[in-house]
């Protein structure tokens, strides 16, 4: 494990905390509801800012994971039963949050047969009952590549599916805990195989660990292949001392230019900047996940 000190952010990746009704509003829904949110568990940068928007990217199935990816700041540990109760929580913040676009991830399960793909799919007809209108992004763990997992996931119709590649192929072993890259790519293909004409695919990957240029390039073309269709450039940030140090802090206007790379190989939309992570202003993309009536 990395144990260094942390380098000053660079001026574009400070900002003011906001603060307000709206994130107190959110902080109690989801206290009330007794909910993890990978904006606290992975110590998101951007959780003050989206929570003062009202919004949150929920976490399902605990906040233990079984996977110790050394980016990530989720507790690793052995997981407690799943909370059958859990799913219709979710939905019940989603109401009273008014959300019109929603994310929900999950940690690692691999102590499941299914990796949690059934509890998922609960989640997911949980949200419909609430708002049958409502956009549904999930942002999956690797499930091992199983097609049955993916498949009962999928069968429960969300709007958009998520898998992030991470990194590049070369600092994938370093990075990511029993993930592999061609795995993940794995999944995303299943997922456009198997889901329905509608659905978007989604994957992000974090900068600053160490890639080239013809890495990222490389990349690209590799989700490409397998049919991903929305990406995610963002900063990678050491969330403690115990995590993988940032090799580089990547300037706007390097993000900027991979955003129009990204664009002109065909991703349909691109959010490419530093502070921009798998979930953040997901609800961007709304028209695009909205399914056709």
């Amino acid at each position: 494990m990395e144990n260094q000190s942390r380098s000053r952010l660079p001026a574009w990746l400070r900002c003011p905390l906001p603060v307000g009704r709206s994130y107190t509003a959110t902080r109690r829904f989801l206290d009330d509801l007794r909910l993890h949110t990978v904006c606290e568990s992975a110590r998101c940068p951007n959780q003050w800012e989206c929570w003062s928007r009202g919004t949150a990217t929920f976490m399902i199935g605990g906040d233990r994971c079984t996977r110790a990816c050394r980016f990530c700041a989720v507790t690793t540990a052995k997981p407690l039963p799943l909370d059958g109760d859990e799913p219709a929580r979710v939905a019940e913040a989603a109401r009273r949050m008014r959300l019109k676009h929603v994310v929900v991830t999950s940690v690692a399960r691999d102590d499941l047969p299914d990796g949690g793909a059934a509890h998922f799919a609960t989640t997911i007809a949980a949200l419909r009952r609430v708002d049958p209108g409502l956009a549904i992004e999930v942002l999956t763990p690797d499930f091992n590549d199983s097609s049955d997992a993916i498949g009962a996931v999928l069968a429960a119709r969300p709007d958009v599916f998520n898998h992030n590649l991470e990194t590049v192929r070369r600092l994938t072993p370093g990075v990511r805990s029993r993930a592999t890259y061609d795995r993940s790519l794995s999944v995303l293909r299943h997922a456009k195989t198997q889901g329905d004409p509608g659905l978007y695919t989604k994957s992000g990957l974090m900068l600053g660990l160490g890639e080239t240029e013809a890495e990222i390039r490389e990349a690209l073309r590799d989700l490409r292949a397998v049919g991903c269709e929305i990406l995610t450039l963002g900063q990678y940030l050491q969330p403690t001392r115990e995590h993988l140090r940032v090799v580089e802090y990547v300037p706007p206007e390097r993000f900027a230019a991979l955003g129009e790379e990204a664009r002109s190989l065909g991703f349909v939309h691109v959010a490419s900047a530093p502070k921009v992570r798998s979930s953040y202003n997901a609800d961007g993309v709304a028209s695009l996940s909205q399914r056709p009536s």
